[in-house]
């Protein structure tokens, strides 16, 4: 990474006493908000050179910041843990706390600091004037790094997501192939395209000799396990939440078609190209492939979208037209251009 290398060099030329602040922000989940992070704490880093950076988040997402460089420490927050991690915050005495989750839970970890805070302000109410009246005040489209920056008026570079991986974590995909990864995963069904779909697409790509792999995690082992088992030759390398693995093998595809999800961010964090497929949400959210080669597939034509700021369990028009009319011809044909 470009930044990495600037980062060393500028690492060289401070001296170990001349540390100036410690920083602690909060991001407790999920797995995408907090790869979205990644920009704002190189920002940190530039704007207070040779700070100490630590971070609070639950423990099940500690692997997507665990190798970062920047991060001096992680508190792994656990529910049973929460007083002791509010304790050691308390002692530790940060300069500045940068409260990028602002709910009650984050919130509890500060009370009664006597430090600066910055809470993310969070544009809830625009977003549900837009889901239940589409008025949408949100046409002025920024991305959720930029107001994440926002927060502490930090000024972000022109890189995109950040995933360390390490260097001991090997590829399970051979080298040589063209492999094409699916993640056909997302924690509501409204976000999800349809499994049908994703196994006409698959096999259509797999006729023009692309070798189609199923990434997901533990709640997406039974979706995976059917979809791969009905794509030729597909590879099932759906597991029990390894990110670090799954990030890993997904930079030997060439291309990643997935949904609004973690590992759509995940993707982008590894530099794949990928076509994500949208469907009860929507771009002025914020929750986009940020800074990355890639396209949104999604049904502009419905006057019902969004009908979600994070996703439903079902349909309520009952017709669920945001994905089933995005037709798996209409992915391939985009796909194999982009390509």
């Amino acid at each position: 990474m470009k930044w990495l290398d600037l980062y060393r060099k500028q690492r060289l030329t401070l001296l170990p006493d001349t540390l100036k602040y410690k920083i602690l922000i909060i991001r407790l989940s999920s797995l995408g908000d907090i790869l979205l992070t990644t920009p704002v704490i190189r920002a940190i880093n530039k704007k207070y050179p040779n700070s100490q950076i630590d971070y609070v988040v639950k423990k099940q997402y500690s692997s997507s910041l665990r190798y970062n460089p920047l991060i001096s420490s992680l508190y792994l927050y656990e529910k049973e843990k929460a007083k002791s991690i509010k304790e050691q915050i308390r002692k530790a005495k940060y300069d500045l706390v940068i409260d990028l989750q602002n709910n009650l839970r984050s919130c509890a970890f500060t009370f009664g600091l006597s430090t600066e805070i910055k809470r993310f302000k969070k544009p809830t109410f625009k977003k549900l004037l837009l889901v239940w009246t589409k008025i949408n005040l949100l046409k002025e489209f920024k991305p959720i790094p930029v107001r994440y920056a926002e927060t502490a008026a930090l000024q972000l570079d022109d890189y995109g997501l950040d995933l360390f991986i390490p260097e001991n974590i090997n590829p399970k995909l051979a080298a040589g192939k063209k492999y094409i990864g699916i993640c056909p995963g997302a924690k509501h069904f409204t976000k999800r395209w349809p499994e049908e779909y994703f196994i006409e697409l698959g096999n259509r790509l797999s006729s023009q000799n692309f070798t189609i792999v199923i990434f997901g995690g533990e709640e997406d082992q039974k979706l995976c396990k059917a979809i791969s088992s009905k794509i030729e030759d597909g590879i099932n390398l759906c597991n029990n939440d390894d990110l670090l693995q799954t990030a890993r093998d997904m930079k030997q595809c060439h291309h990643i078609i997935c949904n609004d999800s973690g590992l759509m961010h995940t993707a982008t964090a590894v530099g794949v190209p990928i076509t994500a497929i949208f469907g009860s949400t929507v771009n002025e959210f914020g929750f986009i492939p940020y800074l990355s080669d890639n396209s949104i597939l999604e049904n502009i034509s419905l006057s019902c979208r969004p009908c979600s700021h994070i996703g439903r369990s079902s349909c309520p028009k009952e017709h669920f037209k945001c994905m089933q009319e995005i037709k798996p011809n209409m992915v391939f044909d985009h796909v194999k251009s982009f390509l």
